[in-house]
This record gives C-alpha cells, structure tokens and sequence, in this order.
C-alpha cells in the first residue's frame, strides 16, 4: 500500500516504523514550512495577553515575540531529523509552503497514495486529506471522543485524569472525528519534582510516548493495508473539543497542583 506522511516534523520514528512493515510503502513525506498563520503585531500582541497574560507579554515583546517561518532552504539544511530519517530509507521530502496551495494539491496528488498520514500538523481540510485513495489517519494524544482537540495532556492533568488517551483515527472534517482504528491508554502521574512548571512536565511527559505514537500509527496502516481492520465510530456527543488555554486557566492548573501536593 502506499502511504504519504504530511508532518511538521518530528517524524523521524514514524518513518522508522512505517520503512519496517512489508506491506507498506512510504512514497513520500511533505512537510508544511508555513506552519504559523500571518497576523499582525496588534493580534499577535492581544493573543499573547489572553494566553499568557501581561508579565509573560512583556518578556516576549521585549525579546522576540515571534519568531519567523523556517524558509525552505533553512528547513532542508538545518539537520532535520525527519528528512534525514527520510533520505536514509530513499524516501523522496518535498517541502510545501501551504498544503492546501494549488502546487502543494498537485505534489499530494501525484504521489497516488493510498493512505495519507497526518502527524504533526495544523489543521488541513478535505480538498489535502481526501486526496489519498482510502483518505487519511490521524494520531491524536487524546482519548477520543471524551479528550478531542487540545493541547495534548493538558485538560487531562487540568482534569486529574489517572490515563492520558492515545488514538489513530480516520481524518474527518470535524477535528478529532473521525472512525477510530486503534486506542490505547498510559499512565499518567505528575511528578512534582517539576513544582508548578506543568508546561515543562508535559513536554517531557509527551516525549516518552513518541515510540508508542509511532507504533501505532505503522501499525494502524498496516491494518488497513490487510483490509481486515476495526473502524469505530465516535459518539461526539461524549466528551469535547478543547482548546488551548487562556491565562486564567494556566493560573487554576497551578492552583489545582498545588492542592493535590502531597
């Protein structure tokens, strides 16, 4: 069967695993170089407030608030993983400045892919997802549908959820919709050895399941490829969609740590 991976990187052990299974076939791996929208100072200086409110604000603006998308010539040069991860197995990169740009369509769409995989992006649309033969999966770090959306692991530890959720699913339109193929859960504890840096947690949380992730993306296309695979529908009406937080609800998460300290 052949695949085509769209990432932003970060890739390089799903490469690995999807290389490994005979039945597969990586035709291509296309990596989004504009992967922030264009706003301007003003929005980009209201969303900072709301997110992470004035003290935060002042430190970005003071140094570099944001900074600018990686050019194509940078991404190919810069010692990407996912590309060499890419070019180690003879797996031809393009890099795309849109997806859903005319010219990136047509480099989708001349890679005739069976199945596209999605890791690590921005949200696409059907006219990118649907171009595939048999459309496109997903990983979400989230247990679908109770957890859709994200970030990923934060609302669950907001929430003090035991288990953090991890699902390859179908693409639809609606983020985090679609039919489900695999799902597991892992453990989930916070380790107070972090105080209240639960952003730095999460980020070396989210690091450990990088191996589980890629595995069960190879494996849910390697299921798919046998035809013989499960397709679960979600009941959306469990479960949200969530979003990233604003200030006041990174203030409570520190708030709620602090209560379940031992």
């Amino acid at each position: 069967m052949r695949v085509i991976l769209l990432t932003h990187g970060g890739a390089e052990l799903v490469i690995k695993e999807i290389c490994g299974k005979p039945d597969l076939e990586l035709v291509g791996v296309f990596i989004e170089t504009k992967q922030t929208p264009e706003r301007s100072f003003k929005e980009k200086l209201k969303r900072s407030v709301k997110y992470d409110g004035y003290f935060e604000t002042i430190k970005k603006f003071g140094g570099k608030l944001v900074g600018k998308n990686a050019t194509v010539e940078e991404a190919a040069t810069s010692g990407n993983p996912t590309v060499e991860a890419a070019q180690s197995f003879g797996v031809p990169v393009h890099f795309l400045d849109d997806y859903h740009s005319a010219g990136s369509l047509e480099q989708i769409r001349n890679a005739n892919a069976d199945l596209g995989i999605v890791f690590g992006t921005n949200i696409i649309k059907e006219s990118v997802f649907g171009i595939p033969r048999l459309g496109s999966i997903n990983l979400h770090q989230g247990l679908a549908p109770y957890y859709r959306g994200g970030p990923p692991v934060f609302w669950e530890l907001f929430n003090d959820e035991k288990e953090v959720g991890l699902t390859v699913h179908f693409v639809a339109s609606k983020v985090d919709t679609g039919d489900i193929v695999l799902q597991k859960t892992v453990e989930l504890a916070y380790d107070f050895g972090y105080g209240d840096d639960f952003q730095g947690f999460i980020d070396d949380y989210r690091r450990t399941l990088r191996k589980d992730c890629a595995e069960m993306v190879a494996s849910a296309a390697e299921l798919i490829a046998s035809g013989d695979f499960p397709r679960t529908t979600q009941d959306t009406t469990l479960g949200k969609r969530y979003r990233l937080p604003v200030k006041s609800e990174k203030d409570e998460m520190r708030r709620r740590l602090l209560g379940r300290k031992p």
